[in-house]
């Protein structure tokens, strides 16, 4: 047995098999239960070979993992402080998080940089958001869902004849949590300002799980009661009765604070022994005062445009009192955490990507390219630009740019395709692209080969027009088409495409031609990534 082995559970390898025996290669979900395994599971052999560990199971099933999978770290669950950034306001003397919402917009790069923040500080604000009615939710729709309440899909902020609540009025409110009635409480909050000419209203932000870890480090007993005292946290109007009983510091099952209520507008009647409730109200006392303390909590004022979206369950916020001399209106509605953690998690792998494809770009791709007077990357540099210029839609771009990846070493080499071995480089490439494109992109690559052969079939002056290398490599590949063989090829989804691919291939070989960088090219790679 393999020392990678000796010491793993049997159930718990087997049970990450990666196989598309075991896994939809697509979404990576499991085609079966744990009960579908043997009871008595057992290695009957383990071998590594090639940076693999190859496991034969006493089933006759076979696994192969990665050996670096055995040591990659499974990250923190970013929902508790560890995987947060605690601050109070002096840490953001420079300034606070913040872009502007026609760069959050448009540049992936700058969008995950504000999805962080928020992930990991709580909060940022974008800056010039639109001040048009609703345009909050388009903010929440960037990056996820939103939560509608019965505050409806979004709510005004402004001072009501007949407010349920006293956020629709001018008094001022204390650091708080929203909805904290509510089970699950929503876990985001997003409050764009359309008017703030009244004088006061400012916003403040303090850092709930900070105030949390100072009540755990200067009174533990306290931290302890308010992380295992259960809550009745109500609401009611004419249209609705919540209640949700939480306790006002969430601590996980490793004892990290995951998520914090406070509320006093909120709070119903405890039910609790005396002795429980006299503990209850003192550690409820030296809690909130913490909340309170001037250096925990970042004042700023939000001006018509800026958009605030912080976490709901980490960040208490509050709003000074202001007077009825101006207008003050802000619109907000509520979404959760997921599904931004979702989206710039989406973001991080594409760049990721990028990042892959750029490096066998500038390594493996400044070695030659099957015997023509260019490198690899100069090549397919040269395919995109002439799709560019001819004036074809970005995926075509792309597909140019792309089309020969299944030659490099990231992929599969084409050195057997010169020694006279057809190594399938553009099913190879699309398969591969296709973790991160769709077929509007891969299919032309998948095609291009196959696009030689057909016009050599269907135009003979083709033929004559290759280089050397392209014409031994036709021989390799198959030679022309029958005549059949064309006609069915016409007819497939994308045969057009790789034709015109094709005729970019074929001229993209001119030597010591301007050429741009792969990195000319990552935003429009990105506006196509669909995985």
């Amino acid at each position: 047995m393999s020392d990678a082995t000796a010491s793993l559970s049997p159930y718990w390898l087997r049970d990450n098999c990666g196989c598309p025996d075991c896994r939809d290669p697509r979404n990576g979900q499991k085609y079966f239960q744990i009960t579908d395994l043997p009871a008595e599971l057992s290695i009957a052999a383990a071998t590594e070979l090639n940076g693999r560990l190859e496991v034969l199971w006493n089933d006759g099933h076979r696994s192969r993992y990665p050996l670096d999978w055995f040591t990659t770290e499974v990250e923190d669950d970013r929902r508790t402080e560890a995987g947060k950034r605690l601050w109070q306001a002096a840490d953001f003397a420079a300034g606070i998080p913040e872009a502007r919402w026609a760069d959050y917009s448009t540049d992936p790069a700058e969008q995950a940089a504000v999805l962080r923040a928020v992930q990991r500080l709580g909060f940022a604000v974008l800056r010039e958001v639109p001040t048009v009615d609703r345009q909050v939710l388009a903010v929440a729709g960037s990056f996820g869902y939103v939560r509608t309440t019965n505050y409806g899909e979004l709510f005004d902020v402004r001072i009501e004849p007949d407010p349920n609540n006293l956020a629709f009025t001018s008094a001022e409110i204390a650091p708080h949590t929203d909805n904290p009635y509510r089970d699950p409480v929503p876990t985001l909050q997003l409050l764009h300002c359309l008017e703030n000419s009244a004088t006061g209203g400012d916003s403040g932000l303090v850092d709930g799980f900070r105030a949390a870890a100072l009540l755990r480090a200067q009174a533990p007993e306290d931290f302890a009661v308010l992380t295992r005292t259960l809550v009745p946290f109500t609401f009611r109007d004419r249209s609705a009765e919540l209640h949700a009983d939480r306790p006002l510091i969430d601590v996980d099952p490793l004892g990290r604070i995951r998520e914090v209520r406070l509320n006093n507008r909120s709070i119903g009647r405890l039910q609790l022994p005396a002795t429980e409730l006299t503990a209850f109200y003192s550690a409820y006392r030296k809690f909130a005062e913490i909340t309170l303390r001037p250096a925990l909590r970042l004042d700023f004022r939000l001006a018509p445009g800026d958009c605030l979206i912080f976490d709901n369950t980490r960040l208490l916020h509050a709003r000074t009192a202001f007077e009825q001399d101006g207008r003050r209106h802000l619109q907000g509605c509520y979404a959760d955490l997921d599904s931004l953690s979702s989206t710039l998690a989406v973001l991080d792998r594409r760049a990721a990507a990028l990042d892959e494809l750029q490096t066998l770009f500038e390594v493996e791709g400044a070695g030659e390219y099957l015997g023509e007077a260019v490198t690899q990357a100069e090549h397919m540099l040269q395919a995109a630009v002439l799709a560019q210029r001819s004036g074809a839609p970005d995926h075509l771009v792309a597909a140019a740019l792309l089309h020969d990846i299944g030659h490099f070493k990231g992929v599969v080499t084409g050195r057997q395709l010169m020694l006279g071995q057809d190594n399938r480089h553009s099913d190879t490439g699309a398969d591969w692209l296709a973790q991160w494109f769709g077929p509007e992109v891969t299919e032309p690559i998948r095609l291009h080969v196959a696009a030689k052969r057909y016009l050599c079939t269907v135009e003979p002056a083709y033929r004559a027009q290759l280089s050397e290398a392209s014409e031994y490599t036709l021989r390799v590949q198959g030679g022309p088409m029958g005549a059949e063989q064309a006609a069915a090829f016409a007819e497939l989804p994308g045969a057009a495409d790789a034709v015109a691919l094709r005729r970019w291939d074929d001229q993209a070989k001119v030597a010591d031609a301007a050429t741009p960088t792969f990195a000319e090219f990552r935003e429009l790679l990105a506006g196509l990534m669909d995985h």
